[in-house]
């Protein structure tokens, strides 16, 4: 087993949360939920597909990239397969 850690962003946007992973935007890691809790689940549901897909396809996992000039507020998300 291997524990892969990756920072996501969480904002609010309107009457939802958008959540996305900048390591794995390219690869689509970005979603939402009606609430930051919700939102929080599905990013590390979709951040888990994106790495067990491309381990499947034997392709690198990008490095954890995290912009540190903007305001943003990250969390720490740990997948572990």
């Amino acid at each position: 087993m291997k524990t892969f850690n990756f920072q996501i962003v969480v904002e609010p946007d309107e009457d939802a949360w958008n959540a996305y992973c900048p390591a794995l935007i390219e690869q689509g890691a970005s979603t939402w939920g009606t609430t930051r809790e919700e939102a929080i689940k599905h990013i590390n549901e979709v951040v888990r597909m994106v790495v067990e897909s491309l381990l499947e396809h034997g392709e690198s996992i990008p490095a954890d990239v995290v912009d540190r000039s903007t305001e943003q507020e990250t969390t720490q998300l740990a997948i572990t397969l």
